[in-house]
């Protein structure tokens, strides 16, 4: 689900695009709709008995937050590296125990979610060796924390997405989506979920919202091109 983004926006303006007044008005008509007809997604390690209290012996602290820059640096330092974060090797123990340690000190480090996520899938493990939880929990834990950061839901929903969990992978990015509505990426993965399931108005929405707010070519606008929705504006 995960696209790469290059920095320069792509022109999306012309006689038959929406003005961004009524396109923003269809997209949360079209997430209320969503959102209606699913039951909310909540984590199935939901009890705080299961996946822990959130405390540390440092921390807990808001990745998002500048003031606490120079503890995320120190703690990826010991504990995040490249190797780390590319599931190769630990750094100060075993992979998962790195991770989980990062995941501990910041819960909705979204890099460490994704590493832990991705590690764990290659390796086709529920708990890493050296973490102190299951994968999942890690996702639970960092929505407790930060249940306003709508990339933490967006890296649930690629969760659940590669493990073929397909309607609770949809459900968390609509709620990613209801979260950060300006963030182009998510919106790029909630086209592509959309087109997935062959609702072309809505992945054309989305899409078009992922490409106002700067995304790069990817894939989606060749596919919806493909579905004969999309149609680039007159030159």
């Amino acid at each position: 689900m995960t696209a790469a983004l290059p920095a320069r926006a792509h022109n999306t303006r012309g006689a038959r695009h929406r003005p961004a007044g009524r396109l923003a008005a269809s997209l949360a008509a079209s997430l209320l709709l969503a959102a209606s007809l699913l039951l909310p997604a909540a984590p199935v390690f939901a009890a705080k008995k299961f996946c822990g209290e959130l405390s540390a012996s440092l921390g807990p602290f808001d990745y998002r937050k500048a003031e606490f820059a120079n503890t995320l640096a120190m703690v990826d330092q010991a504990h995040f590296t490249e190797e780390v974060a590319q599931g190769v090797r630990g750094n100060t123990s075993t992979i998962g125990a790195d991770i989980s340690y990062a995941l501990h000190v910041f819960p909705n480090h979204i890099p460490a979610l994704e590493a832990i996520d991705t590690t764990s899938w290659r390796q086709k493990a529920v708990q890493l060796t050296g973490a102190k939880y299951p994968t999942e929990c890690y996702f639970d834990r960092a929505i407790r924390f930060a249940p306003d950061d709508g990339s933490v839901r967006a890296a649930y929903a690629n969760f659940y997405h590669r493990r073929g969990r397909g309607d609770e992978a949809f459900a968390m990015l609509v709620q990613a989506v209801a979260l950060a509505p300006d963030n182009n990426a998510i919106q790029y993965n909630m086209g592509l979920a959309y087109l997935r399931r062959k609702d072309y108005p809505n992945a054309l929405l989305h899409a078009r919202r992922a490409y106002e707010l700067g995304a790069g070519a990817g894939d989606l606008r060749d596919k919806l091109k493909a579905a004969g929705v999309w149609s680039d504006p007159p030159q």
